[in-house]
């Protein structure tokens, strides 16, 4: 079991998660998102090979069009 703090908000979750991952989790894949680990940012490009572990801070920001 891990504990991440999302945004603020404290998650549980029963496996160690890479952060492709967690977007799924969060249905949150495939879509335009923004993520920061521990203070820096996760490239797209590394989002499944970034494992996430016990006590992360992670901010995830949705991009949202409109106007």
């Amino acid at each position: 079991m891990i504990t991440l703090s999302i945004n603020g908000q404290q998650h549980q979750f029963s496996k160690p998660l890479s952060v492709a991952a967690l977007l799924l989790e969060l249905d949150l894949a495939g879509k335009r998102v923004a993520v920061e680990r521990n203070g820096e940012i996760v490239p797209r490009s590394q989002h499944a090979a970034v494992h996430l572990t016990d006590a992360d801070q992670l901010e995830i920001v949705v991009a949202v069009c409109g106007g």
